[in-house]
């Protein structure tokens, strides 16, 4: 039973490395991922003037609950989403003029629900060119707080930008939310918060957050289930292979470990304990529908194995998923038909015909995920290549290293 070191949740290392950087005192964060998204956030983090102290297993972070230490910085983003959401929100509560950029990739995605509501708030925030996009400058001179109305139908990390900022505010927040998706990524976000010092309330559609700063803690980072989807999904489509991802169990905060729930579903065998999760191939894997609004960083998971499936394989719910890195509904319609499979989309669903997957080069978009998926379904259609297979690094750096383990410890 092949046992697979996952590593450290990047959505954990994000909301952890803004949570250090606010609190009063030294964190030790445990286990952080180390990859191109958080190596930027913390590099991100150094511009604004926060001490970082790394070792190879732990990052000391001395935290400033008044703010960045520079009265200026220009800070580059890269490529990571919430590095371009969080680091612009966090410096909102200092004082000072920050810029904040990002790669082409980021700037195409959009920001406008946050900006607006930071604006709402007071915060003197300014788009150089496309409004709702990087480049933006923060003319920051602390947050009063208040109640502020947002849309988080397109990101959840909208909303949590927020959350991580109503504790630094003077008078607390008060967020009235229109619309959210993803919403087991806003949990991960309100109960890091508490482990930080800090509470949030919710009544209705609102949430209300109180000031009162955060508490700097030693804080252990779990595996990354999005990561981790990728290997249960080998074991899933591989009769008689067995994967263990430990670490990642019955008290994980990560709703991406709802994916083992839908290859339960289609016919796997799936255990989920204290210690870790276990998939294993039945040889059975059955057509379905499903709903992956919650947990759509798996979406093209599901997709990239879905031609194995004995019935048809329709995802619903998952119109974000086409303002990622790329328009991931597409991507993934895309490379399908590229392997000789019949695929349908629409505005949010993408539905997969049963059908035997052909070699082909994969067109990634420089996606990491659209990448990671398509290496499960190389595992029963030799020949797949990828136009841009180095994109994991954005996530997980030894990827491919990983999944040839893996690929030979199940006897592929």
């Amino acid at each position: 039973m092949p046992a697979v070191d996952i590593p450290g949740s990047k959505s954990i290392t994000a909301r952890a490395l803004f949570l250090a950087a606010a609190a009063d005192g030294v964190t030790t964060l445990v286990r952080p991922l180390r990859s191109d998204d958080t190596e930027g956030f913390a590099e991100g983090l150094t511009g604004l003037g926060y001490r970082l102290g790394r070792t190879p297993d732990a990052w000391q972070v001395d935290g400033r609950p008044e703010g960045p230490a520079v009265p200026e910085a220009d800070v580059y983003c890269r490529d990571g989403a919430t590095t371009a959401r969080f680091l612009p929100t966090l410096a909102a509560a200092g004082h000072g003029t920050y810029r904040f950029d990002a790669s082409e990739q980021m700037r195409r995605r959009p920001l406008l629900p946050l900006t607006r509501a930071l604006r709402d708030l007071g915060v003197d925030l300014r788009h150089e060119r496309a409004e709702g996009h990087h480049p933006l400058t923060v003319h920051a001179a602390g947050v009063t707080g208040g109640e502020v109305v947002l849309d988080a139908g397109q990101s959840s990390q909208y909303l949590t930008a927020l959350l991580l900022l109503g504790p630094l505010t003077r008078e607390g927040l008060r967020i009235r939310v229109t619309d959210l998706v993803s919403v087991p990524y806003v949990e991960i976000t309100i109960a890091m918060m508490r482990a930080f010092g800090a509470e949030v309330t919710r009544e209705g559609d609102v949430f209300v957050v109180p000031p009162g700063g955060y508490r700097a803690t030693t804080y252990a980072i779990e595996p990354d289930a999005s990561t981790s989807s990728y290997f249960f999904a080998a074991a899933a489509v591989t009769p008689g292979a067995e994967v263990t991802v430990p670490g990642l169990g019955t008290g994980a905060l990560q709703g991406d470990l709802g994916f083992v729930d839908v290859l339960r579903r289609m016919g796997a065998d799936v255990t989920v304990g204290d210690a870790g999760t276990t998939v294993r191939g039945t040889g059975e894997l059955r057509g379905l529908t499903v709903n992956m609004r919650d947990i759509s960083d798996t979406m093209p998971t599901l997709a990239a194995i879905a031609p194995f499936a004995s019935g048809p394989v329709r995802i619903e719910d998952v119109a974000n998923t086409r303002v990622k890195e790329c328009d991931r509904l597409e991507a993934c319609a895309e490379n399908l038909r590229r392997l000789g499979v019949t695929v349908a989309t629409g505005p949010d669903w993408i539905e997969i015909r049963s059908g035997r997957p052909e070699g082909a080069e994969i067109k990634t978009y420089g996606d990491h995920r659209i990448v990671m998926s398509f290496a499960v379904t190389g595992l029963r259609a030799p020949g797949i290549s990828f136009d841009d297979p180095g994109c994991v690094r954005k996530t997980f750096p030894g990827f491919h290293e990983a999944f040839a383990e893996l690929r030979g410890s199940i006897g592929l």
